[in-house]
């Protein structure tokens, strides 16, 4: 028989359905921060390990929000004080741990543009030709991704490969040619392109980030809601068993 009655009682099926809901949000989560940190894992060399920490903190979060529903669902239909109380003190923790990736989220977009540029810098001198390491492929697949050339524009690369002499990665192969091509500055090559990599790339990396911390603030949000029905139907169980204590 329930010990709960009246709004009590509507509150902790409500507190079940939230844990429904929890269940997908930590879902939601694991999906998010294993998206963006695949996307983050392609561009590696030229990101700080900022990038990473935050999609391994929302797949951690994930994983716990789905262990703890157990507290909650298990506690609310039982009505078990301490299966609830339990469940209360973990996604409060929960909700510190998502607001604060959600909040790393957005600053880490506000510095985006500054920690690739550093990057970009460091490692444009390391391209070379006779090599076949990771910068200089990693340099090829963002200038072939975003369709530029250099960090600002293609003549970045002058001190590196000389005056008029760009990667191949740089320009544009017209459709059909046959035989070799030079990708070059000369004034009658019009296939190379003239626009750098660093604004395009980090638009691209900040927008991910951005996915990071709307999901992470909003699913907060969620869990906060969720504290405080818990801690509701914890204090009324108390109440109706006479439980001293805590809360």
């Amino acid at each position: 028989m329930s010990l709960l009655t009246g709004s009590a009682n509507a509150v902790k099926y409500t507190l079940f359905g939230f844990n429904l809901i929890f269940l997908i949000t930590g879902i939601i989560l694991i999906a998010v921060g294993a998206g963006v940190g695949a996307v983050y894992t392609g561009y590696e060399l030229f990101l700080v390990g900022n990038f990473f920490s935050i999609p391994t903190l929302l797949i951690v979060t994930g994983s716990f929000i789905i262990l703890i529903t157990f507290f909650g669902c298990w506690g609310a239909l039982k009505e078990n004080y301490c299966l609830i109380l339990s469940f209360s003190v973990m996604l409060f923790i929960i909700f510190i741990l998502e607001l604060a990736g959600g909040i790393s989220g957005y600053v880490l977009r506000s510095h985006a543009y500054e920690y690739i540029d550093t990057s970009l810098k460091a490692s444009l001198s390391k391209y070379s030709a006779l090599s076949q390491d990771p910068t200089t492929k990693l340099w090829d697949n963002v200038q072939r991704d975003f369709t530029c050339c250099g960090i600002t524009n293609y003549t970045d690369w002058e001190p590196v490969l000389g005056k008029t002499d760009l990667p191949l990665s740089c320009c544009s192969i017209p459709v059909g040619q046959v035989g070799t091509f030079t990708c070059d500055t000369d004034i009658y090559n019009l296939n190379y392109n003239d626009e750098g990599c660093l604004l395009g790339f980090s638009d691209y990396i900040a927008d991910h980030a951005v996915s990071l911390g709307a999901a992470g603030v909003v699913i907060a949000v969620l869990q906060f809601f969720g504290v405080i029905f818990a801690c509701y139907i914890a204090r009324e169980i108390k109440i109706r068993n006479g439980i001293t204590g805590i809360m």
